[in-house]
């Protein structure tokens, strides 16, 4: 992204798609591509930089939009600090309901917006249920025919709701949001990657 400077001042943004008039000279496209920084900046067209120092995983936090300006002659833009999104579900309260805006369908204390506990914790129980899944006909089949599940099918899924349990419960006890973000945060050692919260166990072929 380019843009227009004019007396210390940002006053056209530019895709660099497309030529720009400045006074009576039209200049093509192809100055956004050919030309050098130093060329552009000779009429008063500059290439933005971008700060992202502040700009943080979506997945947890909420970043403000991009801030353009100028500055030691340089077209910048800068990323304002972000806010954690909540790690706890908010709730219908009675402030909410005494200001009628508690739904008809809900009460007091019922989940007004859900958190990433509850939504990480769906997601990780959604897993379990699939990896089971895999298995079930074990299950079935032995319900209909009375075939014997194998040990070590059984183990495994013993495994799985272990583990499951274990990350529910990592999950509901991280104290705010960069703990949530922790627990999902990969590591290398020794050349093997892994996370605090572990990874749900699969079936050994």
């Amino acid at each position: 992204m380019f843009a227009l400077i004019d007396n210390q001042q940002i006053t056209k943004h530019l895709s660099g798609n497309r030529g720009i008039t400045l006074g009576d000279i039209q200049y093509p496209r192809s100055i956004f591509t050919l030309w050098t920084e130093v060329e552009r900046n000779a009429i008063g067209i500059y290439t933005i930089t971008v700060d992202t120092t502040n700009k943080k995983d979506e997945q947890w936090y909420t970043n403000t939009n991009v801030s353009y300006g100028v500055e030691s002659n340089q077209a910048v833009g800068s990323y304002g600090s972000a806010t954690a999104k909540a790690h706890a579900d908010t709730l219908w309260t009675q402030a909410d309901s005494d200001n009628g805006d508690l739904p008809d369908d809900k009460s007091v204390g019922d989940v007004k917006v859900e958190g990433l506990k509850t939504t990480l914790i769906r997601t990780v129980k959604a897993q379990a249920a699939g990896i089971l899944q895999d298995t079930d006909w074990y299950i079935v089949r032995n319900a209909d025919a009375g075939t014997a599940v194998p040990s070590a099918i059984t183990t495994h899924r013993a495994a799985v709701r272990t583990k499951c349990a274990e990350m529910e419960t990592a999950i509901t006890n991280a104290a705010d949001t960069p703990a949530l973000e922790t627990l999902y945060t990969y590591t290398t050692t020794d050349g093997v990657q892994s996370r605090p919260l572990g990874q749900l166990p699969t079936l050994e072929s």
